[in-house]
Order: C-alpha cells, then sequence, then structure tokens
C-alpha cells in the first residue's frame, strides 16, 4: 500500500472515531434529557437564608432535572426533606460556617478544573490552584486554611501506588499554597523518601496541625502532619481519606482490612487508645467520612445499578452499632454545618 493510499485509510478511520463519538455524546445528551424530564420534581425551599439561619447540612444535588449538579442546603433537623439550592456547580463541596469551597471540572474539548472558595452568600472570594481531576477538600474549623486533592494522573486506585495525587494546603489570609508530598514523612522512625509517595483526605485540627493520608509502595497509612514543621507522622496503617471527630478525639476513615482491591469498609479510631471500630456499614464506602456529630458519621454512596448519577448521603452510628440507613436521597459531599 502507496503511502498516499494509508494516509486516506487513516483518515477514513479517524473520520469514523470521530462520527461515532459525536454521535454517542448526542444519544447520551438525548437520554440524560429525557431522564430529566422523566423525574419528579425535588421539594425545594426558594428562601436560602431561612436554611442558613441555624445548623445544616451542605451537599451536592444529584436529583435528575436542572438543578442536577448543584449545592444545596437542608436543615440539620430535616435532613430528607426539602432543600434550598444555591447558585453554585460543584463535584466536590465543604462547609462551614459562612464560608465553603467548591472543586468543579468544566468538560470541553480540553477540561479545565477550578477550585473557589466562596462566601456566606456563595459569591466567589478566593480562586485556588487545581491540577486534576476533583477528589477532596476540607476547610479548617476557623477557616483559615483550605486542603484540596486532585488526581494528577491516572485514575485508578484500587491498590495504592497506581495513581497519582496533588495535595495543595492553603493559608487563605497570607495567600500561600503549600504541596504536603514535600513533608518529611516518618513511618516507625524512618523517612520514606519513595518517588511514589502520595498524599491525600486532609482533615483539620486546627490552622496548623491536621491529618490525612501518606502513601507509597503497598501501603496506606494514617498520618499526623503539621504544616509549621512540614513533617509528616504515621500513627498506624491501612487507613485513607480521615475525618476529626467534633470533640477531637476520634477519626473515621475508610479500610480495606483485607477486603479485595477497590474496597473498604468505615472504621473509627480513638486517637488516645488507638482501637479501632469498624462500623456497621457492610458495603464498600470510597468517600471521606463526615461527622454528623460524636455519635453518627455520614457519607456518600452511589446506588448500585443506577448509574453515576444516582447516590445518596448514608448515616451510621460511630460506636459500631445498629445499622446505616439513607439520610438524605439524591445526594453527594456532604458537609455538616453547625
Amino acid at each position: 500500500m502507496s503511502n498516499r493510499a494509508k494516509l486516506i485509510a487513516l483518515g477514513v478511520v479517524i473520520a469514523v472515531a470521530l462520527l461515532s463519538s459525536v454521535g454517542y455524546v448526542v444519544f447520551a445528551r438525548r437520554a440524560q434529557t429525557k431522564a430529566a424530564q422523566d423525574a419528579p420534581p425535588v421539594a425545594t425551599i426558594e428562601d436560602l437564608t431561612a436554611v442558613q439561619s441555624g445548623p445544616r447540612i451542605v451537599f451536592r444535588s444529584t436529583a435528575l432535572g436542572e438543578r442536577y449538579g448543584k449545592v444545596a442546603e437542608v436543615p440539620l433537623t430535616a435532613p430528607a426533606g426539602p432543600r434550598a439550592f444555591t447558585p453554585v456547580s460543584c463535584d466536590r463541596v465543604y462547609a462551614r460556617e459562612g464560608q465553603a469551597v467548591c472543586l468543579a471540572a468544566k468538560p470541553g474539548v480540553v477540561t479545565t478544573y477550578t477550585a473557589r472558595v466562596l462566601g456566606a452568600d456563595w459569591s466567589p472570594v478566593l480562586d485556588l490552584p487545581l491540577s486534576g481531576v476533583p477528589s477532596r477538600t476540607r476547610l479548617s474549623r476557623d477557616g483559615s486554611m483550605v486542603a484540596t486533592t486532585t488526581f494528577v494522573s491516572g485514575h485508578d486506585y484500587s491498590s495504592p501506588g497506581q495513581f497519582s495525587t496533588e495535595t495543595l494546603v492553603t493559608n487563605i489570609a497570607g495567600r500561600k499554597t503549600t504541596n504536603i508530598e514535600q513533608f518529611t514523612l516518618t513511618v516507625d522512625g524512618k523517612a520514606i523518601d519513595a518517588k511514589d509517595r502520595n498524599m491525600w483526605g486532609v482533615t483539620f485540627a486546627d490552622d496548623d496541625h491536621f491529618y490525612a493520608t501518606a502513601a507509597s509502595g503497598k501501603k496506606t497509612w494514617l498520618v499526623r502532619g503539621t504544616m509549621s514543621t512540614g513533617r509528616l507522622e504515621a500513627l498506624r496503617e491501612d487507613a485513607e481519606c480521615p475525618s476529626l471527630s467534633p470533640d477531637g478525639k476520634r477519626i473515621a476513615f475508610k479500610e480495606r482490612a483485607g477486603r479485595p482491591a477497590g474496597e473498604w469498609g468505615v472504621t473509627v479510631y480513638d486517637i488516645a487508645t488507638g482501637k479501632a471500630t469498624r462500623l456497621a456499614e457492610p458495603r464498600s464506602v470510597d468517600d471521606q467520612i463526615e461527622w454528623l456529630d460524636d455519635s453518627q458519621v455520614v457519607y456518600g454512596l452511589p446506588r448500585a445499578g443506577e448509574g453515576p448519577a444516582a447516590s445518596d448521603v448514608w448515616v451510621v452510628p460511630a460506636d459500631g452499632s445498629g445499622a446505616s440507613r439513607v439520610l438524605i436521597p439524591d445526594a453527594w459531599s456532604p458537609a455538616v454545618v453547625r
């Protein structure tokens, strides 16, 4: 075959591939539009300020319809009731009183990513650096620090070391951003400086101390970090995406604990005693846990067999008793504002 014929054949293959891709996108959009049109209306509270006047849960709404992906709020006393919608859309959201952080992907010919700190009225206050697919985000309790985790290459994290993350911590007032992967990591008193180190899932104790996940090779660790010293110390093995309890005494996280690759159970760890308690959630949870109060934790779970758009927020006791139940239907990325 001549070079000209080869180029023509290649052009035909590329054209067919492009037409197939366009056809799939058109089909998918039509299917999504029909599903949204057929979906039952979502009960709403039109006055957002009425919900913001008391304790509440902020989350990403996954109810089908024109407000899919919008951030919503519900009173803590009526989590499954009508929701008040904000004007912003996020893939990941976290909030505290008067402040929120929003991570979002903007699909296009080239997908771009944004991270923003938002004020009490959900207007932008500060843009943050974000170089990959949104994964986790947290604010410190006084609102001075914000952490973001993104996937920067690869999306398969069924086993540690097969993906790359970037976790940045920003001092909002000082406009200073730090990549905690550059911190010194010690495990059992020995420094771990392997090139495959990854850090993710920050949870703040205060504006200087935090907990996070560190990984290298085939292992993950729950680590305690200090911004002022640039150091990370491993507390225990097999722990991911930690979340500090409101009383500061316990940490909820997901762990493999012998499960198959890509599956995690939910565990609560007592910082003082080192005791770990497996919670009564039999399914795999791939989320950063949030504390509803000192006795219960919440997290997002997709609905099996219903596609990526369908998810709910579940709650389970933090002492290993009871059973999990749906707290907010059609929801994802919960944050409790007390």
